[in-house]
This record gives C-alpha cells, sequence and structure tokens, in this order.
C-alpha cells in the first residue's frame, strides 16, 4: 500500500531480474551499419547496411530476384506512379538483363508509358483541369490509345500488345527509348495491362469502346494467369506500385493457375513496394499468396529511392554470378 491516496503500487524491490547472458538479444555488433570505407562500389554500400528489418528485408530482396531471374520467373506488376516518376528506364534494364519474364501494367501505368513514349511528357495538373472539365481530355492520348486498342482487338491481341505494336508503327517517337510497353514487347516478353473500365482518362474519349478494351484486358488477365506458374518454387512477384487494381487481377490468376495446376505455384516471393502499406497489396500479394509456403515482404518508401536499390542490387548480384 502506497502512502497519500492509498492506491496500490507495485513493489518493484521484488522484481526478479536475469543475467543478460541468458537473454537472447536481437541486436549484435555484426548486424550494424557500417561507415564508408575505401571501396566505393554498390555492393559496398548494401554490405554497409545494417542487417536489421527493412534493410534486411532489402537485401533478402534482391538475392531472391536475382536467383528467380536464373530461373526465368519474375512477375512485375506496375503501377502508374512508378513510370510517372521517371523509373521506365530501369525496368527497361531489368528486361535487358533478362530479369523480367512478364510485365503486368494496371491502365494508368501503361497511360504514362504511351504518352512518355509518342508526346514526350506525361502527368496533368488533375486539380487545374477538373474545375473545367478539361483534366484527361488530351484529344491524341485517347484518339491514339483507343485507335490501339480497335486495331489490336481485330487481330485477337492482348491491350498491352495492341498499344506496344501501335508505338512501333508510329513513327516518331520522342521518349521511345524510356517505353516499357515498347521494349518488353520488342524483346518478346509479355506485357499485359489490366483495367477497370471507367477508371482511366481514355475510357472518356468520344472513340473509347468498352467491348473493345473489355475483350483484350480480359485477353491479358487470361496471359497473366498463363504466366503464373512459372513461379512455383523459386519465383518472385514484384508488385511495384500498384495499390488497388493489380493485387486484386493478380489473386484472381494466381486462383486459377492454382486450379488449373493442382494447386500450384507455391513456395515464391511475393513483394510490395509502395509509399505506403495498402490493404490490398499486403493481403493480395504478400500474405494470403504465401500463406502455405514462400516468403512475402512489405518494402515502404518512396518509389524514386526504392526501386532504383532493388535494380543497382539486383544488377550488382548478377554481375557476381
Amino acid at each position: 500500500m502506497s502512502a497519500g491516496s492509498g492506491i496500490p503500487e507495485a513493489d518493484l524491490k521484488k522484481v526478479k531480474t536475469i543475467p543478460i547472458a541468458r537473454r537472447a538479444n536481437k541486436v549484435d555488433p555484426e548486424l550494424l551499419a557500417k561507415a564508408p570505407g575505401e571501396v566505393r562500389s554498390f555492393d559496398a554500400f548494401l554490405d554497409s547496411l545494417p542487417d536489421i528489418l527493412a534493410a534486411r528485408d532489402l537485401k533478402t530482396v534482391i538475392a531472391d530476384v536475382a536467383a528467380a531471374a536464373r530461373r526465368n520467373a519474375v512477375v512485375t506488376l506496375v503501377g502508374g506512379h512508378v513510370i510517372k516518376v521517371g523509373l521506365g528506364p530501369l525496368l527497361i534494364h531489368l528486361l535487358d538483363r533478362g530479369v523480367l519474364t512478364h510485365v503486368a501494367m494496371n491502365g494508368a501505368a501503361a497511360i504514362h508509358d504511351f504518352e512518355l513514349a509518342a508526346f514526350g511528357g506525361t502527368s496533368e495538373d488533375v486539380a487545374a483541369g477538373l474545375g473545367d472539365g478539361t483534366f484527361g481530355m488530351a484529344e491524341e492520348t485517347g484518339r491514339e490509345m483507343n485507335a490501339a486498342i480497335a486495331a489490336g482487338r481485330g487481330e485477337s491481341m492482348g491491350l498491352g500488345e495492341s498499344l506496344a505494336r501501335w508505338l512501333s508503327r508510329r513513327g516518331a517517337l520522342p521518349g521511345g527509348d524510356a517505353c516499357v510497353l515498347l521494349a518488353a514487347w520488342r524483346r518478346g516478353i509479355p506485357v499485359t495491362v489490366h483495367v477497370a473500365l471507367g477508371t482511366d482518362i481514355i475510357h472518356q474519349h468520344p472513340d473509347a469502346d468498352g467491348a473493345a478494351t473489355g475483350e483484350l484486358t480480359f485477353r491479358d488477365f487470361r496471359r497473366l494467369a498463363a504466366a503464373l506458374p512459372a513461379l512455383d518454387h523459386g519465383g518472385v512477384v514484384l508488385n511495384l506500385g500498384s495499390a488497388v487494381i493489380l493485387p486484386e487481377v493478380f489473386l484472381k490468376a494466381l486462383t486459377v493457375a492454382r486450379n488449373l495446376g493442382a494447386g500450384k505455384p507455391t513456395h515464391f516471393t511475393a513483394v510490395d513496394c509502395d509509399m505506403i502499406r495498402h490493404y490490398r497489396p499486403r493481403l493480395n500479394v504478400v500474405q494470403r499468396p504465401t500463406r502455405d509456403g514462400g516468403s512475402g515482404y512489405l518494402l515502404t518508401g518512396h518509389h524514386e529511392l526504392l526501386v532504383p536499390l532493388i535494380v543497382w542490387g539486383v544488377d550488382a548480384a548478377l554481375a557476381r554470378r
């Protein structure tokens, strides 16, 4: 009993302590960060990071992607912001190194990628255009992308394939060297685009054809589902910045693949990279698909910093093989 108010207090004099030698520690000197030394390579930088929490996860993801690249099993899901902040050239580098075996984009990623290639710029001021109804009303974007979709429909193409082929025949491409759609298509890597009708600016254009868009994106859904069996036992699915569409599409494509493949693929690595942690990527990409085998990682940070770290790390790992 304490003095004063009479409210009971725990008697700390009776607390039992243990020797620190008996305690299991999560941190020891081997895990700590290292100061810059004489060697200033990217490998040295990665090695200097503390082997703790997100830094440990980053190094594990890099190793897993590099290992999966050697067996042609890296599927990447790409959100619009990743392209908008200038990371297309890094994805193209991974294509050139043979790392990415399937590129799946949402509609926003495809639009930013297409606009950069065809017109040399993208990313309008939404607030400025929303007031007078001009947001998303760029004539050339809607006209050309919808024309590409219409042309692809007549030849049983997928949405990503139709956009890439249109760009390949377009002629002037001021930003063509940074175009992921075109780079994947030219290298024979499947590139699929997954949309929900009404979510993208080209759907509000006078030339929009919902039936054509739906047919092509549905074909791309089946193509993504057909690509996922390669993930079994050692592949990687890398979600870069899609918070809703691609996590939902991936989950359904995965269950199709498992339905047709006697429960496979399993035991792969699932990674979500985004600026904040969202519900759907956490559940539908990272946790649920790896519940019965595999590993899941959530790497949180600005795309323009996090993605280069992964790409440079994978590149360095592959150079050591």
